[in-house]
């Protein structure tokens, strides 16, 4: 996993995961709810937010700390 904060499917909802941790730091309901409690999370710690779809896969990725200034492209 990438560094920071991922939000992953968990057995019944969505996981908020930091990256190489076994367990989930939080659990919630709805992946809006995990990806709001990991985005407060990823602005906390100036890291980044994956967000994962329920295969498993990084479906959309946000950066919130530590850019490129100026940014590349």
């Amino acid at each position: 996993m990438a560094k920071g904060q991922h939000v992953v499917p968990n057995a019944g909802g969505w996981g908020v995961k930091k990256a190489g941790a076994s367990r989930a730091s939080s659990v919630h309901t709805t992946q809006a709810e995990a990806i709001a409690a990991a985005t407060q999370i990823a602005r906390n710690q100036k890291t980044e937010l994956y967000i994962h779809g329920r295969d498993g896969r990084i479906r959309e990725r946000n950066s919130y700390g530590n850019d490129p200034h100026p940014p590349k492209g």
